[in-house]
């Protein structure tokens, strides 16, 4: 069976692939960010019957020889380490850098080195900034509209320039707007339940009138895993999106639906992205993952999206999840 290296394994998308891959019967080696609580993000928090069956490897992305002690043995790279918080990224450009773009050329220059069958990168519907055309294809211009989207942008042709200079298996999966329990409450659907959780009904928000294409985390989940067991795509970057377009303020309204209560929007000027950097449609082709990898969101439309939100909100409403999550503040 393949040892499969998961990195950012302690994120949202990272801790729900883990326990998948695990449940799978993959042997899995868990890259967390090292630090001195011994915290291994949502991975302490996994289900009882994959606690303890997968292993631990506490470093550093940014640490050339951690990512390549981590990596030894590995037959599989799942890359999913990076900071991505845009409002972060107007504040610590410098920090992206390192961690999305020097972090990435540690990860593929020590799969060259050591012989690594498949790396699958990942990137984010955020490069291809607002949408010039729907829903948006693999071929759309990428812009770079924050300096989060920017770096993610150089990662991705850093992992392309490692396949066609020195033709490392690299394959750039790009997510569209991944939503589910565990997600950061700087993301638009936790920060709308966890506010109606909390018993507000005026709802703090940003813009409301841009739209995205939310997919549910299982989905993203599955999507990593085709690519993980197909010859196909190799430097090719593969979208995974609901090819379903929503915006945010419908979403809020869904959501409060869902949750049973009405809701007032507030547009709060802190949690505004500067003009020019807001993306202002995001609407996913997702026709390239199901020709290469027979892959298909089980979550798609706005059926799907529903079901979707409910799983998410009955997440958050477990008051243990809830305490976690400081829903009074702006979360950069």
């Amino acid at each position: 069976m393949k040892r499969i290296l998961v990195t950012g394994a302690d994120g949202f998308i990272g801790s729900h692939l883990t326990e998948a891959l695990v449940r799978q019967g993959y042997n899995v080696r868990a890259f967390v960010y090292y630090n001195s609580f011994n915290s291994w993000g949502w991975l302490d928090h996994c289900a009882p019957e994959v606690n303890g069956q997968f292993e631990i490897f506490a470093g550093d992305i940014r640490d050339p020889h951690g990512i390549r002690k981590a990596m030894t043995g590995c037959d599989v790279v799942l890359h999913l380490a990076a900071l991505i918080a845009i409002p972060f990224s107007y504040h610590s450009p410098d920090t992206y850098v390192d961690t999305n773009i020097k972090g990435s050329l540690n990860v593929l220059q020590a799969a060259r080195e050591l012989g690594v069958q498949r790396i699958v990168h990942t990137s984010t519907s955020e490069v291809y900034g607002t949408a010039r055309f729907v829903p948006i294809s693999e071929e759309h211009p990428l812009q770079g509209q924050s300096p989060y989207s920017a770096t993610k942008i150089a990662a991705d042709q850093m992992a392309y320039s490692f396949y066609s200079s020195f033709g490392l298996p690299v394959v750039i999966v790009r997510p569209f707007n991944t939503y589910g329990p565990r997600q950061s409450a700087r993301a638009v659907i936790p920060t709308i339940i966890t506010q109606i959780a909390n018993g507000k009904r005026q709802i703090k928000l940003g813009a409301v009138s841009p739209t995205r294409d939310f997919s549910f985390v299982q989905d993203t989940v599955s999507g990593f895993i085709a690519v993980m067991n197909s010859e196909n795509g190799l430097g090719e970057a593969v979208n995974f999106g609901s090819n379903f377009e929503i915006s945010i303020g419908n979403t809020a309204e869904l959501i409060a639906e869902v949750m049973n209560t009405e809701i007032e929007i507030i547009t709060e000027e802190s949690r505004l992205r500067p003009k020019n950097s807001e993306v202002e449609r995001l609407w996913a082709d997702n026709s390239k993952a199901d020709r290469l990898f027979g892959w298909k969101p089980d979550y798609g439309g706005l059926d799907g999206f529903r079901r979707g939100i409910a799983e998410t909100a009955e997440w958050f409403m477990n008051p243990a999840n809830l305490a976690s999550y400081k829903s009074e503040i702006f979360n950069l």
